[in-house]
């Protein structure tokens, strides 16, 4: 069975086409990227997998069963920017707010949310700063506590938008590496990303996104300049396909 499994998904959103007979499939043990310029759908792709998006047509297969908001099953990593960091709580507290839709919002938190808090906050070196107002955060503490917020509901796949934007290379770095390790360990991770460097190093296959899927393999199967051309709308004197010839 497939971790996620996507067959002829449209998408339209304001009565404009987004997305067209979108055909991806994810098993687990995969880390996936998906590439492609701003507007091509990526975001919205995501929040079709998460049931939040109205689509048109096709389906959306989540460990077998269609999605739904909600599912346990889905990480999810938004945009930093997407989270209210004003809002006066602790790290762990934000981490915890991961397990509302499993906790219920009218129940206290367990000794068990409480462990899967903290064995997150683990995962991604946040344990010494977890009483620390989300505030007073730097941009990467910021990332590391939205990665940490998702790995708290211990799901079977993990979607993560942008997860590298704005960040220092070691908080790239120790991303990157959790990454890796959460695929290594039978989880499905599909990551949108305008870093291809980090894409190509650690994705085990890339997805080509504008609108509809141009390509789908293999970073060293995706060397014809034409895909990027299409996905990107660059010319052939573009730098990125340099850095994609040099990768």
């Amino acid at each position: 069975m497939r971790a996620l499994d996507i067959e002829g998904l449209d998408v339209d959103l304001g009565g404009r086409p987004v997305l067209r007979d979108i055909r991806l499939h994810l098993d687990r043990g995969e880390l996936v990227g998906l590439l492609g310029p701003n507007g091509a759908g990526k975001t919205t792709l995501l929040r079709a997998v998460l049931a939040l998006t109205r689509t048109r047509g096709g389906t959306v297969m989540v460990e077998g069963k269609p999605s739904r908001p909600g599912r346990s099953e889905i990480g999810y990593v938004p945009q930093r920017h997407e989270f209210t960091w004003d809002f006066p709580i602790s790290v762990e507290q934000a981490v915890m707010s991961g397990r509302t839709g499993h906790i219920g919002l009218l129940r206290r938190p367990g000794v068990a949310d409480w462990r899967a808090v903290g064995d997150a906050l683990d995962r991604v070196q946040l344990t010494g700063l977890r009483r620390r107002p989300v505030g007073e955060l730097s941009g990467g503490q910021r990332q590391r506590v939205l990665v940490a917020r998702a790995l708290a509901l211990a799901p079977r796949i993990l979607l993560l938008d942008e997860p590298f934007t704005g960040l220092d290379m070691p908080t790239q770095e120790l991303l990157g590496d959790l990454f890796t390790s959460l695929a290594a360990e039978d989880r499905a991770v599909l990551m949108t990303t305008h870093d291809l460097v980090a894409a190509v190093d650690s994705c085990t296959r890339l997805v080509l996104l504008n609108g509809r899927i141009i390509a789908d393999g293999q970073p060293a199967d995706l060397q014809d300049a034409e895909l990027w051309t299409k996905t990107f709308g660059v010319s052939e004197t573009s730098p990125l396909l340099k850095l994609v010839r040099a990768t």
